[in-house]
């Protein structure tokens, strides 16, 4: 073999930049009494989506909150861990008052509103905890908390703008919001806009609003959008 002839390796596939979806479907609760954590979350207004069992030592039981894309489950013979250890649970609201009185009247026990002294996230336990919600106003800063008969820990959190990146928020009130918000903004462009149609304006607005632009920047997203739009 000549030293000067190349070396004949196997070819290397680059890595790929895109990243595969991952999406949390389900979370275990580890509870004592299955039925006893069934009545609870079903009082709490959340959906049933299974409750199976084959024999006398495996059960499993569903249920999903108010407009989320993942799920609980428990039963038995499905997790190891001892009931009543899984704690900081976050539900995600957009108004914390009104989330945390619906709780008040299927009479969970659920605590006052709350910030945290760090102003960063809620500390462990209730440590840091200062009455009443974040001072000034913002998204991520409020919480109320409540646990299930077997002491696993929930909290709601305020969420009302998203920091960009962070996906869309799809529920009723703030999607009704942005829309109510796109509507106006597209009122104001419209007369002077070129023709297009009204959904390619209110789409790049709210997607806009949700990755944190202002209403201004979120209307100009809008405006970019309709106005590369011909029919």
């Amino acid at each position: 073999m000549n030293q000067t002839e190349p070396r004949k390796e196997p070819a290397v596939q680059a890595p790929s930049s895109a990243t595969t979806d991952a999406k949390l479907e389900l979370v275990p609760i580890p509870v004592s009494d299955v039925d006893r954590a069934k009545g609870f979350y079903g009082s709490l207004g959340w959906r049933l989506d299974a409750d199976f069992a084959k024999g006398d030592d495996f059960r499993v039981v569903q249920l999903t909150p108010p407009g989320s894309p993942c799920s609980i489950i428990f039963g038995k013979g499905i997790t190891t861990a001892v009931p009543g250890s899984v704690q900081g649970l976050l539900l995600i609201v957009f108004d914390i008052e009104a989330a945390r009185a619906e709780l008040v009247r299927r009479r969970a026990d659920v605590s006052e509103v709350f910030h945290d002294e760090g102003g960063i996230f809620h500390h462990a336990g209730t440590k840091g905890r200062v009455p009443g919600p974040d001072p000034a106003g913002g998204s991520y800063g409020s919480f109320a908390s409540f646990a299930d008969p077997d002491g696993n820990g929930w909290l709601l959190q305020e969420v009302k703008t998203r920091l960009p990146g962070r996906g869309l928020l799809w529920d009723v009130a703030t999607l009704t919001d942005l829309l109510r918000e796109a509507e106006e903004r597209h009122g104001r462009y419209e007369p002077t806009a070129p023709k297009h149609h009204w959904s390619t304006f209110y789409s790049a607005y709210v997607v806009a609003r949700e990755d944190g632009k202002t209403p201004e920047e979120a209307a100009k997203e809008g405006a970019r959008n309709a106005g590369g739009f011909r029919q």
